[in-house]
C-alpha cells in the first residue's frame, strides 16, 4: 500500500494512526500542499479529487478521502478493531468522527483559509480569528456530545482507541497550534493525553514524518 500524505495534514494524520492501530505498513509519499508544483501532477496522475489523503492498494486501486480509508481498511482488516461491535454504539463512534471531519474540519482547512486571505483579502488576524472560532465551537460540541452521552472511558468509546480517537487527535494538534482555547475541554484534552501514550499515536506524529519540516 502506498499513501499520499502530508505531514502537517490532519486528514492524513488520521489514516496514519488507523494504519498504526492495525499494524499495517504503508509506504508514503509526500505531496507539499504549500507548493504548487506537486499538486497538478498529483491530481493528473493518482487522484482526481487532488486532496490529501489517498490510499493506493495493489488489489483495490486508490481510496481517496479520509474516513473512506479508514471505513476500508476497518473492513479489509477487522483486527483490532476501529469500530464496536453494537449498533448504537459504532453510530456513536461515527457521529463524534463526523462532527470533526464534516463540522469543524472543513472550515478551517488550508484551502478555505487561502481563499479567504487571497480572494477575499482578508488579514491573517481575522483569519486566525474565524479558524479559532470554529475549531472551538466545533470542539466544544464534541465535548458536551461526548460528556453527556455516558459512553466515554479513556477514549470516546470505552477504553480503547477507535476511529473517532484517530480524528480527535489531529484535531487537537492543530488547535494548539493556532492556539485555541481548550479550557472547556477537559475531557478530550484527557483523552488526546492518553492518546498519546500510544505507540501508534506517536508514530503518526506530524513531527515523525518523513516530509517534516
Amino acid at each position: 500500500m502506498k499513501l499520499y500524505s502530508y505531514f502537517r495534514s490532519s486528514a492524513a494524520y488520521r489514516v496514519r494512526i488507523a494504519l498504526n492501530l492495525k499494524g499495517i505498513e504503508a509506504e508514503q509519499e509526500a505531496i507539499h500542499l504549500l507548493q504548487s508544483e506537486p499538486l497538478p501532477a498529483y491530481r493528473a496522475a493518482h487522484n482526481p479529487q487532488g486532496l490529501i489523503p489517498a490510499l493506493e492498494s495493489d488489489e483495490d486501486g486508490l481510496i481517496p478521502q479520509s474516513l473512506a480509508i479508514i471505513e476500508y481498511l476497518e473492513e479489509r482488516f477487522p483486527e483490532p478493531a476501529l469500530l464496536p461491535a453494537g449498533l448504537a454504539e459504532r453510530a456513536y463512534v461515527r457521529a463524534a468522527a463526523l462532527l470533526i471531519a464534516c463540522d469543524i474540519h472543513p472550515l478551517a482547512n488550508l484551502r478555505v483559509l487561502k481563499y479567504l486571505k487571497r480572494e477575499l483579502g482578508q488579514e491573517q488576524a481575522a483569519i486566525d480569528t474565524w479558524y479559532r472560532h470554529w475549531v472551538e465551537d466545533g470542539l466544544g460540541r464534541l465535548e458536551a456530545f461526548v460528556t453527556n452521552g455516558g459512553r466515554s472511558g479513556r477514549f470516546i468509546l470505552g477504553d480503547t482507541p477507535m476511529m473517532a480517537d484517530c480524528l480527535l487527535v489531529p484535531q487537537l494538534f492543530n488547535a494548539r497550534r493556532l492556539e485555541c482555547d481548550l479550557s472547556s475541554m477537559p475531557t478530550l484534552v484527557a483523552i488526546d493525553a492518553r492518546c498519546q501514550e500510544i505507540e501508534a499515536f506517536r508514530k503518526a506524529h506530524p513531527s515523525v514524518q518523513p516530509d517534516a519540516e
